[in-house]
């Protein structure tokens, strides 16, 4: 029941003992089970003899304490103790499989022990310490560090081995090269040594699974193709057919020499007997009639780089069928056709129209969709049903939510027609023999959809009489006259000269740079953190064919089309998306330490500053752990600036104009931006893109706050809005669902607003000083508590005091007013010499960003400034601080970002 599915994704399995897992020790109901227990580099997996059981998956990141009998360092919680066997304890674990069915993973909370007795109790010892080694790297708190330190660990355990000669099929054999490597399978990669001989590719996994050896005879081989793998030119596939979409060993080197070398030995022993095939010739034989629209499709995917084994470069094929509601099927009608001349995104005019509107706007580099066609997610969504153990691995062991299922074709392919973001192509498998991806075979729970029907087969269209003829109709549709006629138009689009450049903007064929081959050297990238991340946005959002040719393709000789034939087979493949959100970090607050900070605050020093924007930055957004700052600007970009790298991890343009607020949603997930383009943009920190716009007012968006899943939202439009925002899930394409609660009008264009620390008082303030005091207690906001006049001045800024009961605002008449909130009543003003555009206060004392760029400290009670320390060379126009208080950083016009704390 073992897999390396089972494992985390970008995660290496390293060892097997056969032992006995113990449960309940020296208890009544003690309870003995047999079975294998894996040692792998983020986890500990025990399968058990028996089916009955589950697996059990312990995290090393969730356990307490791991010892071993030999060990007396009493003091030390990873060490040993007297009782017999390793001892595991763990604050949460997974059952997987249980009854031997494949469903969601089982997560079980709370402190539980795990004892478990190798059958050979000397290999105790390195066991434990090899897990303790794993531990360590599992608790870095950055992905790229944990990344290195299970390498460098890898590493070793393949310096200390060998390839196996003994496993040579013959003793005759003659070695020509011996290296290091990983077979590559979906969502997998499997260390181990590769082995060329005068007659044979051998590949040995460092763990022994599947198999001792996987074997490869050079006379059988029939293709051999360099691939990239992440981004990285290592990547060699073998094929022993000559048509399957399925290689047959798909290897991964760890430098470009090895792989270099392997593939001219191998290509030098199969050049003497088969002949080399170019795109060019592939062509002449499709144009002949010689080989079919599939067969001529494959080749031209595998020329192009797409493997069914990297799931971020998985085959694609078009959508050909644009007819799903007629009961029966007019090959010969040109409507029945989709229009092969465009891409997806092209294919609707209205949302074509509005797509070249941003793209217009948008500043270089520019693009015209924010997603792409072909992606690890949309490979999943497609081929869930034949693989659930894949979507189970991708999404830490749950399925995707029942109504984001691939549930219809005419649905989908609605969606891929009018969706905001959907512009996904198809995979091999709809033009293929094998339906099984479209039956729910398994009887897998897949869940309930809205309106209460369970998730079972694909629904097909009526003119299909079930799975297999869909599937003998689609063939027939891609073989068809009308498709051999306009193939070549697609052809241009996807593998052509229209994928890039002026042909590519004239196509509506366009996206984002860093997905076309050579968008980014990852060689130029030292940080090991910034360049997992950018990885990973990279693989997980799709990348665009290598281009084939320059020139437009050639049209097929429709007369000599013949009757073809062709071998096709079915890949079980998944998308994957090895992300980790980021660790919350949790201090010791306490009121004594932010009195003592407030107390303090005059001792604020510079420590850095970086300019990072073009022009003035209008929002500050820092992740729990205070290692990545999000910047807004009115250059129109939100920008990730890594504290501890000191460099831009991100940057992204949602449209051409600015950027006014941004804050991150607990999770540290996802980071919300509000635009002066009327909208408010979702991107996700884990993936690197744009998750989610809502398009909810009608001028631009001056404010955002979020508290308890509502989001709130003020505008130009003279309205703060009220969402209830259920956030999409940490993969893929989950969006968020947004319920609009209440709309609260105003009479001119509300600048800012601000909640209490109880989430019960929004305040809302205008250009014209007026601030209005609103209850969101009830479900839907509708009364107005209060109505502030304050002098008819524009507001840049007012924040609750910590008891709710007062408001402090600031605007363009360089007055400080203290309001109370219940009342209305004006209790102190105080003037400052030039308006102060943002601040933060305790109720006693203000620290303020003033329009020169220093930042003040005000004595509120005594009404006047007791420090001022030189800032920024133009108006501080964005603040944040920290929740203990002590640090602060501050944006302004001068583009520039400062990084202050307090030194007592």
């Amino acid at each position: 029941r073992f897999s390396l599915l089972l494992l985390n994704l970008e995660e290496y399995y390293f060892e097997q003992h056969r032992a006995n897992h113990i449960i309940n020790k020296d208890c009544k109901d003690e309870r003995k089970f047999r079975g294998s227990l894996k040692i792998c580099s983020k986890s500990i997996i025990f399968e058990p003899d028996d089916n009955i059981q589950p697996i059990i998956k312990i995290p090393l990141r969730d356990c307490i304490s791991i010892k071993a009998p030999e060990d007396n360092e009493a003091n030390n919680p990873f060490t040993r103790n007297t009782s017999e066997g390793i001892s595991v304890v763990c604050s949460q674990v997974f059952l997987i499989k249980e009854r031997n069915v494949i469903a969601p993973y089982k997560t079980v909370r709370g402190r539980t022990e795990h004892l478990f007795q190798l059958d050979v109790a000397w290999n105790v010892g390195d066991v434990v310490q090899t897990l303790h080694q794993l531990y360590r790297a599992s608790c870095l708190d950055k992905m790229g560090d944990q990344a290195a330190m299970i390498t460098a660990i890898l590493q070793s355990r393949l310096a200390r081995t060998s390839f196996d000669k003994n496993r040579f099929q013959s003793i005759s054999e003659t070695l020509h090269m011996e290296c290091k490597a990983e077979m590559v399978t979906p969502l997998v990669t499997n260390p181990g040594h590769v082995c060329v001989t005068d007659a044979n590719l051998y590949f040995q996994p460092l763990n022994g699974y599947p198999k001792p050896v996987v074997q490869i005879t050079l006379q059988n081989v029939r293709r051999i193709y360099k691939r990239r793998h992440g981004l990285m030119p290592l990547g060699l596939e073998v094929f022993c057919t000559e048509n399957d979409l399925c290689s047959d060993i798909y290897l991964k080197f760890y430098n470009y020499q090895d792989r270099d070398e392997v593939y001219f030995l191998i290509a030098t022993y199969i050049e003497n007997h088969i002949a080399e095939h170019t795109a060019e010739s592939y062509m002449l034989q499709w144009q002949r009639g010689h080989i079919s629209n599939y067969q001529y499709l494959l080749h031209l995917n595998n020329l192009a780089d797409r493997s069914c084994n990297d799931l971020s470069q998985y085959p694609v094929f078009p959508w050909i069928i644009a007819d799903y509601s007629s009961s029966v099927l007019d090959l010969t009608k040109p409507e029945t056709f989709r229009d092969l001349s465009k891409p997806v995104g092209a294919l609707n005019k209205e949302r074509l129209d509005r797509l070249l509107t941003r793209y217009q706007e948008m500043p270089d580099p520019k693009f015209m969709y924010g997603s792409h066609y072909s992606s690890p997610g949309y490979v999943l969504f497609y081929l869930v049903r034949v693989a659930p153990e894949y979507m189970l691995c991708l999404q830490n062991g749950k399925f995707d939510h029942a109504d984001r299922m691939f549930n219809s074709i005419a649905e989908t392919w609605k969606n891929c027609l009018d969706g905001a973001t959907d512009f996904k192509e198809l995979i091999p498998e709809f033009y293929e023999n094998d339906s099984s991806f479209l039956v729910n075979s398994l009887k897998l729970d897949l869940g309930k959809r809205q309106g209460g029907k369970m998730v079972e087969d694909v629904e097909l269209p009526p003119w299909a009489s079930g799975p297999d003829d869909f599937l003998q109709k689609s063939q027939e549709a891609l073989e068809s006259p009308y498709v051999s006629e306009h193939l070549h138009e697609w052809i241009d689009i996807i593998f052509g000269y229209k994928q890039k450049g002026s042909e590519a903007v004239a196509a509506h064929n366009v996206f984002h740079p860093l997905t076309y081959e050579g968008g980014v050297d990852l060689n130029s990238i030292m940080d090991p953190n910034e360049k997992v991340a950018l990885l990973t946005q990279i693989l997980e959002f799709g990348q665009t064919p290598k281009q084939l040719f320059t020139t437009p393709h050639p049209q097929r000789i429709i007369p000599k089309l013949k009757s073809l034939s062709r071998t096709s087979s079915h890949s079980i493949s998944i998308a994957e998306s090895p992300v980790s959100p980021n660790e919350e970090s949790f201090e010791d607050l306490t009121e004594e330490s932010i009195t003592l900070a407030w107390n303090n605050i005059a001792k604020l020093k510079l420590e850095k500053q970086y300019k990072i924007h073009k022009e003035a930055i209008t929002g500050i957004a820092v992740t729990c752990n205070g290692s990545s700052v999000f910047t807004t600007s009115q250059d129109s970009t939100l920008k990730m600036f890594s504290k501890d790298s000191k460099t831009i991890q991100r940057s992204v343009s949602f449209s051409n104009m600015a950027l006014s607020s941004c804050l991150i949603l607990p999770g540290d997930t996802t980071v919300i931006s509000s635009s002066w383009d009327n909208h408010i943009y979702f991107y996700s920190i884990a993936f690197g893109r744009q998750q989610d716009v809502l398009m909810g007012h009608d001028d631009a968006v001056s404010k955002i706050c979020w508290r308890d899943g509502h989001l709130f939202s003020a505008s130009w439009d003279s309205t703060v809005k009220v969402w209830h925002c259920v956030p999409g899930e940490t993969l893929s394409n989950k969006k968020h669902h947004f319920e609009l609660l209440a709309e609260l009008e105003h009479d001119v264009s509300v600048n800012t607003i601000d909640l209490n620390a109880a989430n019960t008082i929004l305040a809302s303030g205008t250009k014209e000083g007026t601030i209005s005091v609103w209850d969101i207690t009830t479900a839907t906001v509708t009364e107005c508590l209060n109505v502030l006049f304050l002098w008819l001045f524009l507001l840049f800024a007012f924040f609750f005091c910590t008891d709710s009961r007062h408001l402090l605002s600031t605007g363009e008449d360089c007055c400080f007013k203290v309001i109370d909130v219940q009342t209305g009543m004006l209790i102190s003003s105080v003037t400052a010499e030039e308006p102060q555009r943002c601040f933060k206060w305790d109720g006693n004392t203000i620290l303020s960003g003033s329009q020169s760029g220093e930042l003040l400290i005000w004595d509120l009670l005594g009404g006047k400034v007791t420090e001022r320390i030189k800032g920024h060379t133009g108006a501080v126009t964005s603040m944040w601080m920290n929740e203990q208080c002590n640090s602060v950083i501050t944006g302004g016009e001068d583009k520039q970002i400062m990084f202050w704390k307090l030194q007592y």
